[in-house]
């Protein structure tokens, strides 16, 4: 096929590893805002801190061997494209779907908590039609240009970071170690073997924490010199969100009672109020400026789950039409479609429960399974190009190889499991899923063949 034929389907390569670094972490830090807090209803904060410390060295192996892939193979498809490359069409089927379940189910979840900060702020306004709102700004912020987009994404995760030092600050003096260990073992005084299930219970919601950071590897492919801004973004990407992970639960639950964060979309705020009262100044700036983190990670994801979509589409996976790009290069028809399915989870919010929580807190669960799955199918992918594909070039090498992939496959595999024991009415929607998608595959494996030969 000609070069003029195939160029409306090629993204431009203009983001640096400073752009990368903060579309890693802009995509993750609204975990940082909210979600995480539920891990302590179920296993108290000291276990909790149990889940986030072992959900942490997880992601810390996976990105270390991930990134092998991300700079070898730098496109706009991400894991699907490791996949495909790997194990054909349909390792690429399970990279990709799996991929797509994660990016397009975390927006809902991050648009309700927008919605919840605004009414936080503006008591008379809905938080369901704040949600919408956000969908419909952030699908036409995108739709301006991947540079503007990503300096966006950059300007507000700096934004978010300083917030997040500033929460911390202000709470300092209150912090006790007393409160935050307080009945820390899953409500109890002592470990119990009520503490044990806890603490796999928690386990999504300790991914949250960490949840996207992948995601960054879906702009490998509008990155100049991918092979050395890639390696780059995802280093200091994961650093950053160990440290505010941390920081934040930790002083968040030592300023007062932590049972009352425990099932809330605003726990920051909250913690916040115990110190300085409702009238500070410091409160509303934190629920003004606090919405940064979630605008950050919500526009990130927007703009990622649109490059899956793009990269299926382009490969033959979904209709055609969801790669077409707009004169400025972006997958417009992709955002849109993005944007339609995030709008209907938010007005299906009250409408459907599972685990009797509503559908916004169980999308959290569900983005979880699909980037186990992923996780799982890229390590495999690793693996197997290793062996393969001896002489591809790599210019980042997992690191302790093969220690710390298989770490990072068995971590992921426990986490699996936890979460179908613990969330088994969450994972029959998840095949459920999976099983569409697969259908829609079966019926186009012609224009999928057709597609690779390209």
């Amino acid at each position: 096929m000609s070069e003029n034929t195939t160029e409306p389907t090629r993204l431009k390569r203009r983001l640096n590893a400073f752009h990368l670094w903060g579309i890693a972490v802009g995509l993750v830090i609204s975990g940082e805002y909210f979600g995480w807090s539920y891990g302590w209803a179920h296993a108290g904060t000291l276990g909790f801190l149990v889940t986030t410390a072992f959900v942490a060295a997880v992601y810390l192996t996976f990105i270390l061997s991930f990134t092998e892939l991300s700079c070898a193979i730098p496109r706009a498809g991400g894991p699907f494209d490791y996949a495909r490359r790997a194990f054909g069409p349909i390792g690429g089927f399970l990279g990709g779907f799996s991929t797509l379940v994660e990016f397009a189910c975390a927006p809902p979840a991050i648009a309700m908590s927008i919605g919840a900060y605004m009414s936080n702020q503006f008591p008379g306004l809905d938080p369901m039609w704040a949600a919408v709102g956000a969908y419909v700004i952030f699908v036409c912020l995108n739709m301006a240009g991947v540079s503007m987009a990503a300096t966006f994404e950059l300007v507000v995760t700096l934004l978010a970071i300083f917030e997040l030092c500033v929460f911390m600050g202000v709470v300092a003096p209150g912090f006790s170690w007393a409160n935050f260990s307080a009945d820390g073992w899953a409500g109890a005084g002592t470990f119990t073997g009520e503490t044990v299930e806890g603490i796999f219970a928690a386990i999504p919601f300790a991914i949250w924490f960490f949840l996207a950071i992948e995601g960054a590897s879906m702009s490998a492919e509008e990155a100049r010199n991918p092979q050395v801004t890639v390696r780059k973004g995802f280093a200091w990407g994961i650093a950053t969100l160990v440290v505010l992970a941390l920081g934040v639960m930790l002083f968040a639950g030592g300023v007062g009672d932590w049972k009352e964060l425990s099932n809330i979309n605003d726990p920051l705020p909250q913690a916040m109020k115990a110190i300085v009262g409702e009238s500070s100044g410091w409160f509303h700036m934190l629920i003004f400026l606090g919405l940064f983190g979630l605008v950050a990670s919500f526009h990130g994801i927007v703009m990622e789950c649109s490059r899956q979509i793009f990269a299926l589409s382009r490969a033959g996976f979904l209709p055609a039409p969801l790669s077409r790009l707009n004169r400025r290069h972006v997958p417009h028809w992709a955002l849109i479609a993005g944007g339609i399915f995030g709008v209907l989870c938010v007005f299906s919010d009250n409408l459907i429960v599972l685990n009797d929580l509503p559908l916004t807190a169980n999308v959290i669960t569900l983005a979880c399974f699909g980037s186990i799955t992923m996780y799982v199918v890229s390590i495999f992918s690793l693996f197997k190009l290793r062996r393969s594909e001896p002489d591809m070039p790599r210019p980042f090498r997992a690191v302790l190889y093969p220690v710390f992939p298989v770490v990072a496959l068995l971590g992921s595999l426990v986490c699996m499991v936890a979460m179908v024991v613990y969330n088994f009415e969450v994972f029959i929607v998840y095949l459920v899923l999976m099983a569409l998608g697969y259908v829609y595959f079966l019926f186009h494996r012609r224009t999928i063949r057709e597609a690779a030969a390209e």
